[in-house]
């Protein structure tokens, strides 16, 4: 009887809005929360129910919300907090529960507990943030930040430096110093009791930092060292997120994802597994770089669809029965799945279709991106000025200072810029975001991908989220069945089976615009009581040898104890 007693968010499916680039209100170019109150019905339509909320809290908008001057007032261009208190109570109307993001590893330069940390050296909240003497009119350390540059800033006036691992205008929490903590228990406290449904942590493993400080490793074309050693699951993280579990969680039903880059499924295992009391569920990246070259991120590689394979088999059973797993393609900071791993042109739909169904029958909870139920694809602005993302635009000068080509970098930045997901929501065939300017174009294609068209056909992508969602709350085998990958270094098709006591589905998709060939021998499945559960072609064979279409995906049930 134990699969009874599941949590709620094992069955459920999440949807990010982006609030900047979802739904405007009141004509001013940028989405607000009474925009979100308005597609409630949409969102409720898709079958979804968790919303997470990308930042919504009082910010000066250097890293796009992810600085926090303020984390129990709303931004003015959002709304105000009668407005996110309705938003609360109508999503709860329409079953669904509102997941905020937590970002407390810092906070923004402009925080009242930083402008006092930085008045005196005396000041009850010095400590609340990392500070440390320069050596010899240097940095106390080597690090470099995420958004690069030093990771140390210099305050004149104190003749002292803080720890930034991100912009200089998010200085680093010390979670060191038990004062801070409790501030941050309230502060969640503070929204729990407004009735929200869990966090999503925002690199929550960088908490806990090595006191010591060490100097980081120099890698090669780089002046500054790596200290993501020292930071990046700290020595005091497991018990830090046990502390925030007794002290703040456990009191609530709600769910928790951890933002944890670098993160192994080792440490995976040790932050999801119920019985440590840390988190639900934690947000992995490997997948994610695995279109990135020797060179980073901007450094654009072919998929390999047997990398991607091997890397989701690792997880699914690292963490089958001991913890959870977060399944996703895309979200703020990722480019549009279906022109990155699909085909965004002649194959859009079909190609969209496959992306979802194969990620969608893995076990773990989804979370799906704003418009990526539409199949909204990357956006090539041809000017350089209609970007906004602070990583696109501080790579851009870094990369033209060291000789590198407008063109060649464009071609980096619209691969894999954040813009790409940042593009308006696309309503209608004229855009339907806003009546007034957007903050951010919008992808020029809203005439053929939009929401009013999506709805009105039965054979949209949006019908197969709609679909997928529902097998979800229907089948356990989705929830509790075990993975088994088939034809691993098969170059273009991804082939596994999820199993269950008296079933097995076997899930088949085509990477490719190839037409391949698969022997149901080879899937290890009987051939006879077969159920087809999904199709994106909406048919399938059943011969002995199956020609799998151009980026076909389609799911068949076989029942156990029936011999071929």
């Amino acid at each position: 009887m134990g699969q009874q007693m599941d949590p709620w968010w094992k069955k459920s499916v999440v949807y990010q809005i982006y609030p900047r680039s979802f739904m405007d209100s009141n004509g001013d170019g940028i989405g607000d929360i009474q925009g979100i109150i308005s597609k409630l019905d949409y969102i409720q339509k898709l079958g979804i129910d968790v919303i997470w909320l990308s930042p919504v809290y009082d910010s000066p908008n250097d890293d796009n919300g992810y600085d926090i001057r303020n984390y129990r007032t709303i931004m003015q261009e959002f709304g105000t907090m009668e407005d996110m208190e309705q938003l609360i109570e109508e999503s709860k109307k329409h079953g669904i529960r509102i997941v905020m993001d937590l970002v407390v590893n810092h906070s923004s330069d402009e925080h009242e507990w930083f402008v006092e940390s930085k008045s005196s050296r005396d000041s009850i909240y010095r400590d609340y943030y990392i500070w440390r003497d320069g050596k010899e009119g240097h940095p106390p350390n080597n690090w470099g930040s995420v958004f690069s540059g030093s990771a140390w800033e210099k305050d004149e006036h104190m003749d002292s430096y803080y720890l930034h691992l991100f912009s200089k205008k998010q200085p680093d929490l010390n979670w060191e110093h038990q004062p801070l903590r409790e501030e941050v228990y309230q502060l969640m406290t503070y929204w729990l009791e407004k009735g929200i449904g869990g966090f999503r942590m925002d690199v929550i493993n960088f908490i806990s930092k090595d006191t010591q400080l060490p100097d980081g490793i120099v890698h090669p074309n780089n002046i500054y060292g790596d200290g993501s050693p020292y930071f990046i699951n700290g020595p005091k993280i497991h018990p830090y997120l046990q502390e925030m579990n007794e002290k703040v969680l456990s009191k609530y039903d709600v769910v928790t994802v951890g933002e944890m880059p670098g993160a192994t499924t080792d440490d995976a295992r040790t932050y999801t597994n119920p019985d440590n009391k840390e988190v639900n569920m934690v947000f992995t990246f490997e997948h994610m770089d695995l279109d990135s070259g020797p060179n980073g991120k901007w450094n654009v590689q072919p998929l390999k669809l047997i990398d991607l394979k091997r890397n989701f088999e690792k997880w699914q059973h690292a963490l089958h029965k001991v913890g959870w797993n977060s399944l996703y393609w895309n979200n703020h900071d990722q480019p549009r799945v279906v022109s990155r791993f699909g085909n965004d042109s002649e194959y859009r739909v079909l190609s969209a279709k496959m992306l979802a169904i194969c990620l969608h029958m893995l076990q773990g909870t989804p979370y799906i991106y704003q418009g990526e139920e539409l199949g909204m694809t990357n956006v090539e602005f041809q000017k350089l000025e209609d970007y906004r993302d602070i990583e696109t635009l501080n790579m851009y000068k870094e990369k033209i200072e060291q000789g590198i080509s407008h063109e060649d970098i464009m071609t980096g930045i619209y691969a894999k810029g954040r813009d790409n997901a940042r593009t308006p929501m696309q309503w209608t065939v004229e855009g339907g975001f806003t009546t007034g300017t957007p903050w951010i174009r919008m992808n020029p294609n809203t005439d053929e991908i939009n929401v009013e068209q999506a709805i009105n056909d039965s054979t949209s992508i949006f019908y197969t989220y709609q679909r997928l969602i529902q097998l979800r709350k229907q089948h356990d085998i989705i929830t509790h069945g075990s993975f088994q990958l088939l034809l691993a270094d098969h170059p273009n098709l991804f082939v596994y089976k999820r199993v269950s006591a008296d079933e097995e589905w076997l899930v088949v998709a085509n990477f490719s615009d190839q037409t391949e060939q698969l022997e149901w021998k080879d899937c290890d499945v009987a051939s006879k009581s077969q159920e087809l559960i999904i199709s994106n072609y909406g048919t399938v064979q059943t011969n002995e040898i199956v020609e799998i279409r151009p980026y076909e995906a389609f799911v068949v049930a076989f029942k156990k104890g029936i011999e071929n």
